[in-house]
């Protein structure tokens, strides 16, 4: 049975107005002012509301534009009453936040009918909220699992630690590290493009081919041979247009060198304390398109030497892309700068205290894309 809530200081109109509806099979609630009203509204949650425009206390709009703005009340289908039958002032009505305008007097035929139709919106709103809740569930569950698949903190001669935060919808950040043997450590991150189940599926896929090594061929040791054997796999007129970007590298803690290929994908962050310079920051990319924009893209290497100050970074771009009160975008520039200021910082409290920054920038509460950031240490008692 539908919850009906008429709100009028007028006692022939409520009693019409029960009659009326009570026949009609609905659940009806009266009050005389707006404020008797909007409690009633609270405890009720009705699905329908006729209220008239003109009343002591508090008036229609001013009901109206309460209940609008309740979370909770604000799918309930909203009626005004008036005697105002000038068009101004039922576009004045409408456009602050009445579903519908009925003038008096009314003829009951008619409000019978503006009811079932506003009933009938109410359902469709109610099923598109059931609908956004299931969604919401689903997308929640899903990076509940994607979490599920990456790495744990590691720790030894080389020490990692890594964050994960997914945006609303779930995007396509994934990441991984392992021991390819007791020297060679494989270090990778991508965020495929788009967001939703059709991202993430894919991420998850390639999660899975390099973890278990199951492209024949490929020398998982030299990080361009696997970008190219990805970029083989994936190609995105196969893959409902998705492409990826991807940074890979393998770290051979013997020689204390880093190889490493990047396509697309943000720069890798190396920070290196210098007798010189004091901390100095240097990007890691090479060129290369993102994975699946051309069968023919050709992918290099480049090496660096790593010492047992070394700290590396490596990130999506939703760690940086993040809208402030300006609403300008932070800023890639802006990161590398947190890194290299606030290091002593970042070390004493890990990457929360770079989160716990961002929160402080980004003006939703919720993020647009997924952010993925890894910390790599090398030596794990260096006093960095």
């Amino acid at each position: 049975m539908h919850q009906v809530l008429v709100i009028d200081d007028d006692r022939t109109i409520q009693v019409v107005l029960r009659k009326v509806l009570s026949d009609q099979g609905y659940e009806v609630a009266v009050a005389s002012d707006g404020l008797e009203g909007i409690n009633q509204a609270q405890q009720l949650h009705p699905a329908l509301i006729i209220c008239d425009w003109l009343m002591p206390l508090m008036d229609g709009l001013d009901v109206c534009r309460r209940i609008k703005a309740d979370p909770e009340l604000s799918s309930a289908f909203f009626i005004l009453l008036t005697s105002r039958d000038a068009i101004e002032d039922r576009v004045y009505g409408l456009d602050n936040g009445a579903d519908d305008i009925l003038t008096k007097p009314f003829e009951l035929n008619e409000l019978k009918a503006r009811v079932r139709a506003g009933l009938r919106l109410y359902h469709a709103s109610q099923d598109l909220k059931a609908q956004k809740h299931l969604l919401e569930s689903e997308f929640k569950e899903a990076a509940e699992y994607v979490r599920s698949l990456l790495p744990k903190p590691l720790s030894g001669s080389v020490t990692i630690d890594s964050r994960f935060i997914p945006s609303q919808h779930l995007g396509g950040d994934c990441f991984d590290y392992y021991w390819l043997d007791p020297d060679y450590l494989a270090i990778y991150l991508l965020d495929v493009s788009g967001h939703g189940l059709g991202a993430a599926l894919p991420s998850i896929s390639v999660l899975n081919m390099l973890r278990s090594q199951s492209m024949d061929g490929v020398n998982f040791y030299q990080p361009s041979h696997v970008l190219t054997a990805l970029n083989e796999a994936f190609q995105m007129d196969s893959q409902n247009d998705k492409y990826f970007t991807i940074w890979y590298g393998v770290y051979n803690q013997a020689k204390r060198q880093l190889v490493y290929s990047s396509a697309g994908h943000p720069p890798a962050i190396l920070l290196n304390h210098t007798t010189k310079q004091g901390l100095q920051s240097t990007q890691l990319r090479t060129t290369g398109m993102p994975i699946g924009m051309l069968p023919d893209t050709r992918f290099v290497d480049q090496r660096c030497d790593i010492d047992p100050t070394s700290v590396l970074y490596i990130f999506s771009d939703g760690v940086y892309e993040v809208f402030r009160e300006n609403n300008e975008i932070w800023g890639f520039d802006a990161f590398i700068a947190l890194l290299v200021d606030e290091q002593a910082t970042i070390a004493q409290f890990g990457l929360d205290y770079i989160l716990n920054y961002v929160k402080t920038l980004n003006t939703k509460v919720i993020l647009d894309d997924d952010l993925s950031l890894l910390r790599i240490s090398f030596c794990a008692d260096s006093s960095e």
